[in-house]
């Protein structure tokens, strides 16, 4: 308040001194004037005729007219002096006038300095005090917080290995996590410690797959190297019936008597004979594989895992091995190649062709006469070979038939096709029948599982993946329905089913790795583990030093757009363990990650509305204190669903260092800002007179390893907010418009949220996709030169996006900002959201930019369209609408503030 006063009694002092100097002023120049005008102005009182016997004003008792003409003259040429010196001392008034004039118009534009100055100050002063509001806000919440406040799961450790524990008291057949799991060795804080016995242990595995699973458990984030500490044992014990017998499991080191928590590994693409089964069924591990019997305890639901068979390469990117998503509907409505009889040719059926031969027989699930259960007078076509297999083939179950490659083009061509559900029903699953539901999804046909519903059999990781999305379920009873079934799907459910089972395939059955991460992580979602944090990119930080930021630096119009805070963190792990509990299900079948834990999500859930009001509002700051308002409370209070927040910036620059201070310097004072995160690409550091602004909060300027585009999306351990603003170094926004997308980007947290926007247009010539900047009234990208995203996205980018698509935006230096709106878009299938922003958001006067090259647009082009085939589709979706500010434009009474003044 002692400031304040300050101010105004300055103000005050200046008001009496611009009086004093107009009183001189009057005093000076006006009476000077008067006498002047008075003096010129005597001779032309008399008349025209007497002019010899006029007498002036001022000697109006002096008889001139007796005067000699000596004195006459002397008596002229005294005037004349006089005259001089009045004119001469006129000019000298007059210059003292106009220096009068210039101090006056000084002091008067000095005046409107300090009244701006002090409409500054009492902004500025408005602020710190919302801002202890907040502080006191905040503390009051802090004493009040009855949860703590959570981190990354600390490890608690067992510290010696499994010993003999008594028997439980059901048979191991019966096993259950409750009956023959060791939970004592695997802590809520242990983090799942997995150790990997030795895989050249056992004989009967082959040389690729001991390779194979010997690198892709050491890629798992749970491995562990001391066995004492494990909570989890695996054991690969071979490809194929009689690799490993009871003696030899018996002889584990961590064995402990009855196998409890081991795992054991067998990728055979073989049937397991129930003699194996029984054998190792004595024990009480896991048991992991393709195959299971049925009933008599062999497959014990709950604890053993069904794996899909080890058909894919050891890692690495799988998109060039799938099928393109489109079109939705392909030329063969359904197909299906298989046998199992011997001796007989292999026929070839073709359903709406000529060929009306159908033939067949048998009961009515039977594949051999599936054939009459299809309409005879549609226009769509199949393909039927139910009798392909080879004369040495024999076998109850149904072969596949021809090369690998044949039946890939098959399916490439097929909306559906059927998977003979295993016809021995002592099977609830068969490697077979596995390798055609793997075949199925990686060249994008529906699998139909005739023969079964979904309780009849199994698929792998059941318990967490929701297989009714991506595969149809036909009883044999439903058969004579089956066209009509088909029929009913239309272009959108058949892409969503196609989509899903692309995404189920990538994730959990492309690769061994991708089998092997599934399977650990299956049985940590069992034992309501969390999984391990992902890790963070670790920021090399360059040293500089600030300096206080010119005056004449930040042009911001003056309105109050919120506190003044201190910077703070997002909260993060807040949801180690409920977050698989509430969303399990989106985490392994929708947009999660299920493999590693994140600080926190775009799709966290919101509370309530009067949740804030009813025992859950800490952290929330809603406008009015929960009664609203217009502009004035607005900018008191965050407002929205979700508790306050701040934001980071991050700014991608490439030797142009004086752009980037001016960009810096414009950041002084905006709200909820956290920290600044400069990403320095260029090869040397910066110079070291180079002046960097003092802005109000924290500048890390990261030293980036190369110089790449993608280095804008690396998840810095320094980023601690949810909300990050990704931002061109030569980008030129105001802190109105900054603050807007923020607040509207609370609102849409899943989305890409920002100022220019961009479409994908349709080649009409050539085909294809283009890259389009021109005038639209819809638009399906905004692009990252400022733009907000989720830190979770940034993580997507950097360790889920496909290797192909960050390789190829540093080809081009270019199209990282195109690659995040598809990646976002594939995840949320959901467009961009487009904010109010000025004509241009480019810095005037800035060096030329990657995007001033002539090939910037062709490679665009390229980009999009290499993109599609990296994901099989266009994820990219079409909007038409923007995000303005409500009040806009809102005719309000004069005593009500918008929300944005200029907004």
């Amino acid at each position: 308040m002692s400031f304040t006063k300050e101010l105004v009694c300055l103000w005050l002092a200046n008001v009496k001194l611009s009086r004093i100097i107009v009183l001189v002023f009057l005093a000076l120049v006006l009476v000077p004037l008067f006498t002047h005008y008075y003096l010129s102005n005597v001779e032309r009182d008399a008349p025209l005729g007497d002019i010899h016997r006029t007498r002036s004003k001022l000697e109006t008792y002096e008889d001139f007219s007796a005067m000699k003409a000596s004195d006459l003259r002397m008596r002229i040429e005294e005037m004349l002096r006089i005259k001089g010196s009045v004119s001469s001392e006129l000019r000298d008034l007059e210059s003292k006038r106009q220096r009068l004039q210039t101090a006056v118009a000084s002091f008067t534009q000095k005046i409107d300095q300090l009244n701006m100055e002090l409409l500054h100050q009492l902004l500025k002063l408005d602020r710190v005090k919302l801002s202890v509001q907040q502080a006191q806000m905040a503390y009051r919440e802090a004493r009040q917080r009855n949860t703590p406040d959570l981190s990354p799961p600390l490890p608690l450790l067992a510290s010696s290995p499994p010993t003999h524990l008594p028997p439980p008291s059901h048979p191991a057949s019966l096993c259950q996590l409750t009956t023959c799991f060791d939970h004592s060795r695997c802590a809520l804080t242990s983090g799942m410690p997995v150790y990997l016995y030795d895989v050249d242990r056992f004989a009967g595995v082959s040389p690729y797959l001991k390779t194979g699973v010997r690198q892709t458990v050491g890629y798992n984030p749970h491995l562990t190297y001391n066995a004492d500490e494990a909570c989890l044992y695996l054991v690969l014990v071979g490809e194929g019936d009689g690799a490993v017998t009871w003696e030899q499991l018996e002889r584990l080191p961590y064995w402990g008597g009855d196998g409890r928590n081991h795992i054991l590994l067998n990728f055979s693409r073989r049937n397991l004979s129930s003699t194996a089964a029984t054998l190792w069924h004595h024990s009480r591990a896991m048991l992991a594989q393709s195959t299971f019997l049925r009933g008599g305890g062999h497959f014990r639901r709950g604890f053993d895992v069904v794996v899909p068979p080890p058909l894919g390469g050891p890692g690495g990117d799988v998109w060039e091995e799938a099928a393109a998503m489109l079109p939705a509907r392909r030329r063969l409505l359904v197909t299906f190649q298989g046998g199992r009889r011997r001796g007989r040719a292999p026929p070839v059926t073709r359903v709406g062709d000529d060929d009306e031969d159908g033939g067949g027989g048998g009961g009515s699930d039977s594949l051999e006469d599936i054939e009459r259960f299809l309409t005879w007078s549609t226009s769509d076509e199949f393909l039927l070979e139910t009798n392909c297999a080879t004369p040495e083939t024999d076998s109850s179950e149904w072969q596949l038939c021809g090369s690998e490659g044949s039946r890939s083009e098959v399916l490439k061509a097929s909306t559906f096709v059927l998977v003979p559900a295993p016809v021995n029903t002592s099977y609830v699953t068969t490697s077979l029948m596995l390798a055609r539901v793997y075949e199925a999804l990686q060249n994008g046909a529906i699998p139909v599982i005739v023969g079964a519903d979904q309780f009849s059999v199994e698929l792998p990781y059941s318990e967490v993946i929701h297989w009714k999305k991506a595969v149809l379920f036909v009883p044999g009873s439903r058969l004579p329905e089956l066209h009509f079934l088909l029929r009913a799907f239309g272009d959108a459910d058949i892409l969503v089913m196609r989509r899903q089972g692309r995404l189920l395939w990538e994730r959990y059955l492309a690769t061994l790795q991708a089998v092997v991460d599934t399977l650990i992580a299956t049985v940590r979602d069992r034992l309501g583990l969390p999984p391990r944090p992902r890790a963070e990119a670790a920021s090399v930080l360059i040293e500089h030093q600030s300096y206080p930021v010119k005056p004449d630096a930040i042009v911001e119009p003056e309105e109050s757009l919120g506190p003044l805070e201190p910077p703070y963190p997002s909260p993060a792990y807040k949801r180690n363990y409920s977050l698989f509990v509430t969303q399990g299900y989106e985490m392994w079948n929708e947009w999660g990650d299920p493999f590693r834990l994140y600080p926190a999500l775009p799709q966290d859930p919101l509370l309530p509305s009067d949740a804030k009001f009813l025992g859950s509002g800490v952290g929330f700051r809603p406008i009015g204190g929960g009664a609203g308002g217009a502009g004035k409370e607005f900018c008191d209070s965050l407002g929205g669903n979700s508790p306050r927040e701040q934001f980071t910036i991050v700014m991608l620059t490439y030797q142009r260092d004086q752009v980037l201070m001016n960009s810096l310097s414009r950041l002084q004072g905006l709200p909820y800002l956290n920290k600044v995160i400069v990403v320095w690409n260029s090869p040397r550091l910066p110079l070291a007179d180079l002046h960097w602004p003092d802005i109000g909060v924290p500048v890390h300027v990261v030293k980036a390893s190369t110089n790449s585009l993608n280095n804008r999306f690396v998840p810095y351990d320094t980023v601690e907010t949810e909300a990050v603003l990704s931002v061109d170094d030569d980008a030129h926004l105001r802190h109105d418009e900054i603050m807007f997308g923020f607040r509207v980007w609370r609102e849409q947290r899943d989305r890409v949220v920002g100022f220019p926007g961009r479409y994908h247009a349709l080649d009409l010539n050539y085909g294809g996709w283009l890259y389009n900047s021109n005038y639209s009234c819809e638009l399906s990208m905004v692009l990252t030169g400022a733009a907000f995203i989720h830190k979770y996205y940034m993580y997507m980018y950097t360790y889920h996006l496909p290797q192909a698509i960050r390789d190829k935006v540093d080809e081009y230096m270019n199209c990282e900002d195109i690659a995040m709106n598809f990646l976002v878009s594939h995840i949320t299938r959901k467009p961009p959201v487009k904010v109010t922003s000025r004509w241009t958001f480019r810095c005037p006067g800035c060096p030329v930019s990657l995007s001033e090259d002539d090939t910037h647009f062709q490679e665009r082009h390229k980009c999009i369209n290499f993109f599609t085939q990296v994901f099989g589709y266009t994820p990219l979706l079409n909007t038409q609408f923007r995000a303005d500010s409500v009040l806009f434009k809102t005719r309000i009474p004069h005593d009500k503030q918008k929300c944005f003044k200029f907004i």
